[in-house]
């Protein structure tokens, strides 16, 4: 094995480097991450993703039902407002903190500074939406969550391929995939706990806070170094949100596959609360409890199946057989949800949680292994951070799109609004599915 300079071991002299150089980059040939990220890693992404997805699986949905006095379709109308500008606001930070970060020369590190800034801002903005005593309010203090909880993400998940060589990535990846939906699990528990909205929103913002802090200020990040890159022109300012899928074809297939089966999960999650409120008849603290419920049954099968998948495709040596197959459980599990009201309400109640198991192993499987494979197809290693935030326009859109399509085919469609929705999310996410068969540089 040829020994490389790796941020545990890295010397002064290796910091000191040639123009488009950086410290602490792993080559395929080093053994392993260093010692200590892989743990910080996964506690700060499961911090981020409790903080941000407990308002969308269920807390903002709650609010803005209270708000509505009840009146379904007005918080319906309100939700699909407030998630899908707040995913818009997303779509473009990413990218762009992406492509900053990239450049960064802060003595901190590249990434460190954004990770800072981001957690810091979205434990505020969250904290102030549980005040929040109106809708404009909480749209404002939803966008201000989002660009702050993205600013976090892009950078952390840069942190995967500075930090852990491609032999590593898809048990470094399972371990993200786990925390996912142990974020959700928790969020529902806190939503079916809490009775009010101050701690529902403020709760799950310090803890993501306080991992978050952890995981930045304990990072040894790749410092930037040599002569200075010229200004940010317009020209790359613009490229910081696409990248050319003639010159990069495995990364256009693998966004294009994340988009749809993405969008496919982002068909259920947001709308959960208020299709059990339409079609079986529950309150909000009906739909708290019942929420918490579905929620174990999901990341029970995420959880297992992101711990598997991970490592077992790295054993394998294969990637888009575990993405195509997570997807297509996935889509079960969201049609099952679709035809669940059919069966009454006793075993539709059922149907609906054999459903969210499916979709929870679905989504554990594809969690685990997409970012292993997305991190082997990019395709310029000095922009990998603006790379991966391009990419995660796909993971952002659906959660933009989905919701402002959602609303008025639902109300359109009247009494079969939500089984049309949630087949049509289902159909999307096969198709993702079979898309990544298209990416030909890994198997």
């Amino acid at each position: 094995m040829t020994d490389v300079p790796t941020l545990d071991e890295s010397s002064s002299s290796a910091t000191t480097m040639t123009l488009g150089e950086r410290s602490g980059v792993p080559s395929d040939t080093a053994e392993r991450e260093p010692k200590g990220y892989t743990l910080k890693y996964g506690l700060a992404s499961y911090g981020l993703f409790l903080a941000i997805l407990t308002p969308v699986l269920g807390g903002l949905s709650i609010k803005l039902q209270t708000l509505a006095n009840g009146d379904l379709d007005q918080a319906a109308g309100n939700l699909a407002l407030v998630t899908g500008v707040g995913a818009l606001f997303a779509l473009f930070t990413q990218p762009l903190v992406g492509r900053l970060s990239d450049r960064t020369r802060s003595k901190l590190g590249m990434r460190k500074p954004w990770i800072l800034a981001g957690v810091i801002g979205a434990a505020a903005c969250l904290i102030v939406i549980g005040f929040a005593p109106s809708v404009p309010i909480i749209l404002i203090a939803w966008c201000g969550a989002q660009v702050c909880s993205n600013f976090a993400q892009a950078a952390e998940t840069a942190t995967i391929p500075d930090q852990v060589p491609a032999h590593r990535r898809g048990f470094v990846s399972g371990i993200q995939g786990a925390c996912t939906p142990l974020a959700i699990l928790t969020g529902a528990i806190g939503i079916a706990a809490f009775s009010s909205d101050l701690p529902r929103f403020a709760v799950p913002a310090i803890f993501g806070l306080a991992l978050g802090l952890l995981f930045a200020v304990t990072l040894k990040d790749r410092v930037l170094t040599g002569p200075r890159e010229s200004q940010l022109s317009v020209k790359e300012f613009f490229s910081s949100f696409w990248f050319n899928p003639k010159k990069a074809p495995d990364l256009g297939w693998a966004w294009l596959s994340k988009f749809f089966v993405m969008f496919g999960y982002a068909s259920i999650g947001t709308y959960l609360t208020l299709f059990l409120a339409a079609k079986f008849g529950m309150n909000t603290a009906e739909q708290a409890q019942f929420n918490m419920y579905a929620n174990f049954v999901s990341v029970g099968g995420m959880v297992i199946f992101s711990l598997l998948g991970g490592p077992w495709s790295d054993k394998v040596g294969r990637r888009r057989t575990f993405v195509a197959v997570g997807a297509v459980i996935m889509a079960v599990g969201v049609g099952l949800m679709a035809i669940s009201p059919f069966f009454g309400l006793s075993l539709g109640l059922a149907v609906i949680l054999i459903g969210e198991g499916l979709l929870g192993s679905g989504a554990g499987l594809f969690l685990a292994v997409d970012m292993a494979l997305c991190t082997e197809v990019l395709p310029d290693k000095k922009n990998t951070a603006k790379d991966l935030g391009v990419l995660n326009i796909a993971n952002a859109l659906p959660q933009s799109i989905a919701p402002a399509a959602a609303g008025p085919i639902i109300i359109a469609v009247g009494a079969m609004g939500y089984t049309v929705w949630f087949l049509i999310g289902a159909a999307v996410a096969v198709v993702g599915g079979l898309l990544i068969y298209k990416v030909r540089g890994v198997k």
